[in-house]
């Protein structure tokens, strides 16, 4: 509640890409504005299709309810309503919710007077996922090739695409996107550690300042990074492994259609085997 009393300061016209004034109101401690609109629209479209598509279909278990793309025979052509059709309004309304997002992210920017690190970030969960469901299936020539919307149905199409390729894990993009996701977790570990060694010591001493960490790390591991530097290096591991992961999966297919493993034949071929 504290921080409720600077929210005045911000809460201001202006700053907004569309719409002007039309949307640009608060509703309690959320912004609206144009694109917030349209994300409530296009989530709620989607959501109501994916319920439809549910109704349609065998099961109202949760885990196996599945919104399947089109057949491989419908190519890049719109599909039958109740084959496919569905998925790729859904997939619409998806990109639609996520942009419109997005874009409400960088008017809010705008007003605090801040960067854009955050949309920007947003921006880099958005590529992957477009490039699942648009990129991928585009560069292979068939909507088909887009995930189902589903846990249990998901889940398996990774499994089948993983095994497709014999030993995913030997691609080289996945290999560095999984690195960067663990490299993440334990950099922000690291972090969250020392900050609550720092601000909870033991019954009779004093708080440590930022000096006391930079020290310890210096101690340590011979280098600090620094309490800006610390965050500044999460974003890049984290927004580093979401472009890798997406990397992994649209090289897959449209630009190499054997077994992962066989890829690393130039490495047995170099001459210093020899």
């Amino acid at each position: 509640m504290a921080m409720l009393s600077f929210e005045k300061k911000y809460r201001v016209r202006g700053g907004t890409l569309l719409g002007g004034d039309l949307f640009d109101f608060w509703v309690g401690p959320f912004y609206v504005g144009f694109f917030g609109v349209t994300t409530i629209f296009f989530t709620f479209l989607g959501t109501g299709l994916i319920l439809y598509g549910a109704s349609q279909g065998p099961t109202w278990n949760l885990w196996q309810i599945s919104i399947a793309p089109p057949d491989l025979k419908y190519g890049l052509g719109l599909a039958p309503l109740l084959e496919g059709g569905l998925w790729q309004i859904i997939t619409v309304c998806a990109i639609g919710a996520f942009g419109s997002w997005a874009l409400r992210e960088v008017e809010i920017c705008r007003k605090l007077g801040m960067g854009y690190h955050v949309p920007v970030a947003f921006g880099v969960a958005i590529f992957a996922y477009v490039t699942l469901v648009v990129i991928r299936p585009l560069l292979l020539g068939a909507w088909g090739h887009g995930f189902p919307y589903g846990i249990l149905s998901h889940l398996d199409w990774v499994s089948n695409v993983g095994y497709q390729f014999l030993h995913f894990h030997y691609n080289p993009a996945h290999m560095l996107a999984v690195s960067l996701f663990f490299a993440t977790t334990f950099a922000l570990a690291l972090h969250g550690s020392l900050i609550l060694s720092a601000t909870n010591p033991g019954n009779g001493q004093v708080v440590k300042a930022p000096e006391h960490e930079d020290t310890f790390f210096r101690d340590t591991i011979g280098y600090s990074i620094g309490t800006l530097g610390i965050h500044r290096l999460g974003l890049f591991l984290a927004l580093s492994a979401g472009f890798f992961s997406a990397v992994c999966i649209v090289i897959s297919g449209p630009f190499w259609t054997k077994g992962w493993p066989e890829w690393w034949g130039w490495w047995l071929r170099l001459p210093i085997w020899s």
